[in-house]
């Protein structure tokens, strides 16, 4: 039976002609650009790697996890070598053993494979580690020396590679497994999420670009001092969050608090603070390593490390700047009397009704009330009342009423709610 022949053999010119101009075709579409765009998820994803840091993005298929990483190592000149991590075995990272000419005497060297010996022949790169939650378990182990040590077999990874990988969550993933504890404790987790405007830019042709945080040389031994006042100050005060496993499965596989993890989280509020990070930025990178509710308390205590000293306020109450945000400032007023109640002076008492009147002034009202109420308790026989009180009984007074009438209102609808049942 002859063979069939195909209509346009390959080398006809005009066949050779269309695949050249389907080539430049596709040599516009990917001619594209970038232009400094502020994007919150990207610049923590930079600041982490900045931060030599193992960094797991989370997000949906398709969401542009590989496009992301593709276009942070072109951005920051670093060569991309890409291993999907399901269609390996565990040997492929942990070294293939190799037979000697005496073992016995030189014992079997695990030799590395042919994409680690690569890197560190350049001396630098950026290994992204793809479909994670596709790796069954033992691959996984076999991953951990990799990731945390930077080894594999013999081989030692050079300082200048840096670590990414990427995952589908189990719902989504193709055969996909829960991250054991061990592997999820090593990495930063950062939730990737499509921006709706970048996506429409990008596709127009110009993306965001990715640059690494520039870090002030002058601000470096206090951001370290500050990053380890903040997280030692949070788990001297809360003991139980220095090592928490999640009973839940699923969130064992996602950012968890650990030694390890508050390790990296000192690291990464020691970088955010050297190179002025915004809020945002640090949020996602402290509750991608501890967890959302230590990241939360976390975030907290580095506001309240930034506040007013009280005694500083209560010697000189008229020059005292309280400040914007609701929460910070009821910690403020709560601190000054707390420091009244501790050293009770009429002086003292007399300047944080100061300090009061001044929130009143600059603030919400009902913000007030409840230090106005416990200091008024701290009065002293023989202390005069200043004439600041009178100022403040009618914030107090109508907090007063309308707590009444909530507690009313909750009442009737209580009652209501009794009635029809």
């Amino acid at each position: 039976m002859p063979m069939c022949t195909p209509s346009v053999a390959l080398s006809d010119p005009a066949s050779a002609s269309q695949l050249d101009l389907a080539g430049d075709l596709l040599a516009l579409l990917r001619d594209t650009t970038t232009e400094p765009r502020p994007d919150t998820q990207l610049e923590a994803l930079t600041l982490a790697v900045a931060a030599d840091l193992p960094v797991l993005l989370w997000g949906e298929p398709g969401i542009g996890k590989t496009a992301a990483l593709t276009q942070l190592a072109t951005s920051l000149d670093l060569p991309l070598t890409t291993v999907i991590a399901s269609v390996h075995e565990p040997s492929d990272f942990s070294g293939l053993p190799i037979v000697g000419d005496d073992p016995t005497v030189q014992g079997v060297p695990m030799a590395p494979p042919d994409w680690a010996v690569r890197l560190v022949r350049a001396g630098r790169g950026l290994l992204f580690l793809d479909e994670l939650s596709t790796a069954p378990p033992a691959v996984q182990a076999a991953l951990l020396r990799l990731v945390l040590e930077r080894r594999i077999g013999a081989l030692q990874l050079p300082p200048g590679v840096r670590i990414v990988a990427a995952a589908n969550p189990r719902s989504s993933a193709a055969d996909g497994w829960e991250l054991s504890p061990p592997l999820a404790n090593r990495f930063v987790h950062l939730q990737w999420t499509h921006d709706h405007e970048v996506v429409v830019r990008g596709l127009g042709g110009t993306w965001p670009r990715a640059t690494l945080p520039r870090l002030d040389p002058q601000a470096l031994p206090a951001a370290v001092a500050f990053a380890r006042r903040a997280v030692c100050g949070l788990l001297a005060a809360r003991p139980a969050l220095v090592h928490r496993l999640p009973g839940n499965e699923t969130r064992r596989g996602g950012p968890w608090p650990s030694p390890r993890s508050w390790d990296m989280t000192l690291c990464l509020v020691a970088f955010a603070t050297a190179a002025g990070a915004d809020r945002d930025v640090l949020s996602l990178l402290v509750r991608g390593t501890v967890g959302d509710g230590p990241g939360l308390e976390l975030l907290a205590s580095l506001d309240r490390l930034d506040l007013p000293d009280p005694e500083e306020l209560l010697a000189d109450p008229a020059a005292a700047v309280l400040p914007e945000r609701g929460d910070l400032r009821q910690a403020v007023l709560d601190g000054v009397v707390a420091a009244v109640r501790t050293r009770p002076e009429q002086s003292r008492w007399d300047a944080a009704w100061a300090l009061l009147v001044r929130a009143l002034e600059t603030g919400a009202p009902d913000l007030v009330v409840v230090p106005a109420t416990t200091l008024a308790s701290l009065r002293r026989e023989g202390w005069d009342v200043p004439a600041a009180i009178e100022r403040l009984a009618g914030a107090v007074a109508l907090s007063q009423r309308a707590d009444r009438a909530a507690e009313r209102t909750a009442d009737r609808v209580g009652s209501a709610a009794e009635a029809g049942r």
